[in-house]
């Protein structure tokens, strides 16, 4: 009994704090991909407090491109650490093979669910507060500009009112469902 008392906080405190800087590197790999500003001082913090990882992955795993391929190992090895140190403390085996699926599954859904709260978030300011500039309203166009752009290209022009955002949720909440559902079982199937 007391031994279950004192895993819950250690497993929320592991999972909180891992989420976080998991969250961090992932913004900051979304940021750099989009090409948002780096002055900004939110891409700032993200970089700053995300730097003494990378710095070192980055020696031993180049870029391919746009792409910053350390923050993806970075971002996916911390997630497998959290992961396996969570089903260790609830008592469960662990397969590597699970494991990584596992990882690989939560991090595809925290990306998806980054662009679906940065849209809803963007929507939001747009209606409350249009037409201002601030650190947190470039961050969110610089992110999803580039897939509400793509969607307006599909969608026609309906007198002045912009339906991109909720396309876009909708298609993103479409691919969490067809997505997700596959990489869970196959988790399952091999653990």
């Amino acid at each position: 009994m007391a031994s279950n008392y004192l895993i819950d906080p250690v497993i929320f405190l592991i999972d909180t704090l891992f989420s976080l800087y998991i969250l961090a590197i992932v913004l900051r790999f979304l940021l750099q991909w989009c090409g948002a500003d780096y002055y900004n001082p939110i891409a700032q913090f993200l970089v700053k407090a995300t730097h003494p990882p990378l710095r070192f992955l980055r020696r031993f795993v180049p870029a391919i491109g746009k792409i910053d391929t350390s923050s993806i190992i970075l971002a996916l090895g911390l997630q497998f650490i959290a992961d396996f140190s969570i089903l260790m403390l609830k008592g469960f085996s662990v397969n590597v093979g699970a494991l990584t699926i596992l990882s690989i599954t939560q991090l595809v859904s925290l990306l998806i669910n980054v662009f679906i709260f940065a849209v809803f978030a963007r929507a939001l300011l747009s209606w409350l507060n249009p037409g201002t500039f601030s650190a947190a309203s470039s961050v969110l166009y610089s992110l999803t500009e580039p897939l509400l752009n793509t969607c307006r290209k599909f969608l026609p022009d309906l007198g002045g009112v912009d339906f991109s955002p909720l396309a876009v949720l909708l298609f993103l909440q479409l691919a969490k469902m067809v997505i997700l559902p596959p990489l869970h079982e196959l988790a399952g199937f091999l653990g």
